[in-house]
């Protein structure tokens, strides 16, 4: 039980709502639900349910840690996006984990520990068509696959990349990467070289490349109620899941002149309260919100004022009012007939949906809602 005043409150009703709602728009492909960075900060083993209970086939993470940690609640099928190391081999293969997989000395090194398991290991073949982070270059990748089939021990179950850009406006270069992945594709078929699983659409391309679904898709940041950027479609209806609320924990009232928080950047131009809230950056509440962020007490807005601390904002409520200690404070969310939304505080803060969430820190404890509001 967390005593904590500062809370993120999660809606489990919305993010099954989500999650049924892309898989109407998808269907017949399937759904790997990614669930990678404790679930983009909503809680891994909480989301993993809840995915597997509305249409997940698959889940998706980063690490192999984070695979091993997820393998202990289910049996479906996990693939780690983000490569491997040769001295995690052994628990790759002993918690079954379908490994993403991209050059052929960790396909060797692969092979020889799945013999000496006796078992194959599972891997998805992953392409660089265009983001030039992880993956075999698109031009070499059918010798690589070629190479891989031939090892006894290494079974390739999936191939995939990943869009730079399928959230933007601008679809070209996306679509330029999906015809570099089709390319592929059709060489392997010249090749008879059958691969089951072919995935590429991230949450951006879901909404807007439906050529690009195959046999599965990738939704990440949508399944948690966020569009991915300011200039993909709404074309789903998505609920936000995530709420990050506190309390008042302090009321004063001040004269006017009175500086507020480090540096002095505030100053009061009139006599007025100022209430603190036990939140700061080490939950994260980003410090680039001072003096521009805005909260909800009581169902109206009020601006966060000087800086933000490690553990404490304030904020300006005039004298207007009677808000007292223990009051909640909704940060991201709603009160009332008031929101808080995730893109008003990201085009704050210059950043995306993902980045928000993420930066939850885990000091701040999750409640989960089974219904949404």
């Amino acid at each position: 039980m967390s005593f904590r005043a500062t809370w993120a409150e999660i809606n489990l009703g919305a993010i099954a709502h989500n999650l049924q709602e892309i898989k109407r728009k998808v269907a017949p492909a399937e759904i790997m639900a990614v669930i990678k960075a404790d679930a983009y900060g909503h809680g891994l083993k909480e989301v993993a349910r809840v995915a597997l209970e509305n249409n997940a086939r698959y889940l998706g993470v980063s690490t192999v840690e984070e695979g091993v940690q997820l393998r202990k609640q289910t049996t479906t099928p996990i693939l780690v996006f983000g490569g491997f190391f040769e001295n995690q081999i052994k628990a790759c293969l002993e918690h079954d984990l379908e490994l993403t997989l991209f050059d052929f000395e960790r396909a060797g090194a692969l092979s020889k520990q799945a013999q000496a398991s006796g078992n194959s290991a599972k891997v998805h073949i992953k392409v660089d068509t265009g983001m030039t982070r992880v993956g075999v270059h698109w031009q070499e990748s059918l010798d690589f696959i070629c190479r891989v089939s031939e090892l006894r021990y290494v079974k390739i179950v999936g191939i995939y990349t990943h869009f730079a850009s399928a959230d933007a406006k601008d679809k070209s270069f996306a679509k330029t990467q999906l015809q570099r992945f089709q390319k592929v594709l059709t060489e392997l078929e010249m090749r008879n070289i059958q691969i089951p699983l072919k995935h590429t659409a991230n949450s951006g391309a879901i909404l807007d490349l439906p050529e690009s679904y195959f046999d599965m898709v990738r939704p990440g940041v949508s399944i948690y109620g966020y569009y991915p950027s300011f200039e993909a479609t709404e074309s789903i209806n998505l609920q936000p899941a995530m709420s990050f609320k506190s309390q008042v924990v302090a009321v004063k009232q001040v004269e006017s002149g009175t500086k507020i928080s480090y540096d002095s950047t505030y100053e009061t131009v009139k006599q007025t309260k100022i209430v603190t809230v036990p939140v700061g950056y080490a939950d994260g509440y980003n410090r680039l919100l001072s003096n521009q962020g805005e909260v909800l007490i009581r169902g109206k807005r009020y601006p966060v004022v000087g800086q933000v601390c490690m553990d404490f904002i304030m904020v300006d409520i005039g004298l207007e009012n009677d808000i007292q200690t223990g009051d909640e404070v909704v940060l991201l969310g709603c009160q009332g007939d008031e929101e808080i939304s995730i893109y008003e505080i990201c085009e704050k803060l210059n950043t995306i949906p993902y980045e928000f969430t993420c930066m939850i820190s885990s000091r701040v404890p999750r409640v989960y809602k089974s219904r949404m509001s």
